[in-house]
């Protein structure tokens, strides 16, 4: 009987045998890690799995990167790339050093016209008694907000702090 003529179901006088019955789906066996440090039991999801997770695959392709850089620099050719662009860095620097130093633009200047919106009218200065606790600056620019790279710090009173809803008129 040739492959052609051969059935290919089971012959009806053999019995299956109860392990093939029983067989569950194959599952592959738990692997290490392969990320240095991480080293963690995990079971992969495909065969070729290396890593335990997204976090340990990013590190892993960044440590390749790192790794293949480090080698090409090792090359003749890549020194001499890394020399051709140390230089066009410092160029560029010294090209940025001459033009700030060549502009020949009027210094900028803030107003007084600028700092009038903020301030408070100075018809508040005579409620303040002649040595109050606290310094003009601090009675005049209270609920001021404190702009950003403002000195000593962000949000801070000036010398000492009124009292909250405090203005000239409590002092006094």
């Amino acid at each position: 009987m040739g492959p052609t003529q051969d059935p290919p179901q089971r012959r009806a006088n053999q019995e299956r045998s109860c392990r093939a019955a029983k067989r569950r789906a194959r599952r592959p066996r738990l692997r290490l890690c392969l990320l240095k440090g991480c080293e963690r039991r995990f079971r992969p999801k495909h065969p070729w799995s290396r890593y335990c997770g997204v976090d340990c695959r990013s590190k892993a392709r960044r440590w390749l990167r790192w790794k293949a850089q480090k080698r090409y620099r090792g090359t003749g050719f890549g020194k001499q790339q890394r020399r051709a662009q140390s230089c066009r860095y410092r160029e560029r620097i010294r090209t940025r050093k001459r033009s700030k130093s060549a502009t020949n633009e009027p210094a900028r200047v803030i107003t007084a016209k600028f700092f009038r919106l903020l301030l408070r009218s100075a018809g508040l200065l005579c409620l303040i008694p002649a040595n109050p606790p606290f310094s003009t600056a601090a009675i005049l620019l209270t609920g001021m907000p404190a702009r950003v790279g403002a000195r000593p710090g962000a949000g801070t009173a000036l010398e000492g702090t009124l009292p909250a809803g405090a203005g000239p008129a409590v002092l006094s």
